[in-house]
């Protein structure tokens, strides 16, 4: 059985936790679009990690993690992730890489420094992984596909012909330094000699795993709202946050995905810029960010605080639409018991009229959020395993968010460990 694990929202809504709790039945995990400009954060017996090129499932000796050919790879960032889990004592994953995987090149990452430096108060809050150049790039098809590693004249030729194109932007443009064709051959040798262990023909592979009845993972990164297409477009992110590009971005038939398990958060939280109707500030914000997650609301890529805001139905509901949830995974309801009461967004007033449906960004700009306040538990709910054990106030919030979206919450994280879950 094929499943996916995917975001309701903005990203950071727990989906990390979630892909290694089921990962313990999975046999393959499967990484299939982003790169290492967001993570996941995972608690487990070997520690607190925050992986950002490795799937959330490498922890387990019994599973393959792969990375499917819609990831941007950052190779050094990838090799240096999996020294990094050896080093602290978890048992080297077994790894695939597919041959159709595209790399995230250096300049890519200098681009996107340059172009946020450009544009100023006017930038997209990226995290300046290379992200947006690599993307543009892969469409221009001026990108490098990991298999070209191994074609020496076609790498040779290639370079070249990048570097004069790169060139004309880094000298006029940015006025910074300029690519030289024989440093960047040899950054590529290296790539090459550090990811050859790894590299095979992922869809096949995974064809093969469907035919055995083989248990897999589809693991998103990021939310429904950074999705280009259906998102809060501009401020969103280079490839497709939607469980259906899992098909496309791991290389198997869409039919495959049987499950879509998408992961929405308690309440509300959201990295980078871009609309955020819900959204609170100040010192109500400030204890909700130091009470949230394990350690605090902030980027597992970045460390920037996260923005803070209560629970968004119409955003929520509009989430779980387009990834096409067949269950919710609910998160971090625990942080939520120091509150008397909880307000909850259930519309959006725009230009007077109240909504209940996700408008496009330039309406979104103008929403203001209609808010209903449900009693709090006031009460640890920490190490509860049971929905009935929960405080009764707890189940109707979880009830109240459920007939909302209009999806099945069928399990409800309360604690970062992996244990720390009721299944309804």
């Amino acid at each position: 059985m094929v499943k996916a694990i995917v975001g309701a929202n903005w990203g950071d809504e727990g989906k990390g936790k979630i892909t290694d709790m089921l990962a313990a039945e999975a046999d393959i995990i499967v990484r299939f679009q982003g790169g290492a400009n967001a993570g996941h954060t995972i608690v487990n017996e070997y520690g607190k990690f925050a992986l950002h090129a490795m799937p959330s499932g490498c922890f387990y000796s019994h599973t393959t993690s792969v990375i499917g050919n819609g990831v941007a790879l950052n190779i050094p960032t990838f090799c240096a992730e999996i020294d990094d889990i050896v080093s602290r004592g978890v048992p080297k994953p077994k790894i695939l890489v597919s041959e159709r995987c595209q790399i995230v090149m250096p300049y890519h990452v200098l681009f996107d420094q340059y172009e946020e430096e450009r544009l100023g108060g006017k930038s997209f809050g990226s995290t300046k992984s290379g992200i947006a150049p690599f993307y543009s790039d892969k469409y221009a098809k001026t990108g490098f596909q990991i298999n070209e590693l191994f074609d020496e004249e076609t790498l040779e030729d290639k370079v070249k012909r990048v570097c004069e194109t790169k060139n004309v932007l880094l000298e006029y443009l940015y006025h910074k330094p300029l690519l030289d064709p024989d440093e960047l051959i040899e950054t590529l040798h290296g790539y090459r000699d550090m990811i050859a262990p790894y590299v095979c023909d992922v869809a096949s592979y995974l064809d093969q795993a469907m035919k055995e009845g083989k248990n897999i993972l589809l693991e998103g990164q990021l939310g429904t709202l950074k999705d280009p297409d259906h998102g809060i477009y501009p401020m969103v992110t280079s490839s497709s946050t939607l469980a259906a590009y899992g098909a496309i971005g791991a290389g198997i038939p869409p039919y495959a995905i049987e499950k879509v398990i998408v992961v929405c958060k308690a309440y509300s939280s959201a990295v980078g810029a871009g609309e955020f109707v819900s959204e609170i500030f100040g010192e109500e914000a400030d204890e909700l960010r130091r009470r949230g997650g394990d350690g605090g609301e902030y980027g597992a890529t970045t460390g920037r605080p996260r923005r803070m805001g209560w629970f968004d139905c119409v955003a929520s509901r509009y989430g779980c639409r387009l990834q096409g949830a067949t269950d919710v995974a609910f998160t971090v309801l625990d942080v939520l018991g120091y509150l008397d009461e909880i307000p909850v967004c259930v519309g959006y007033e725009i230009d007077g009229e109240v909504t209940a449906d996700f408008p496009v960004t330039h309406l979104l700009k103008k929403a203001k959020p209609v808010w209903e306040y449900l009693p709090g538990w006031k009460t640890d709910i920490r190490g509860i395993r049971k929905y009935e054990d929960l405080p009764e106030n707890c189940r109707k919030y979880v009830e109240f968010v459920e007939e909302h979206i209009g999806y099945p919450i069928t399990m409800v994280s309360n604690g970062p460990g992996r244990d720390d879950i009721i299944y309804r």
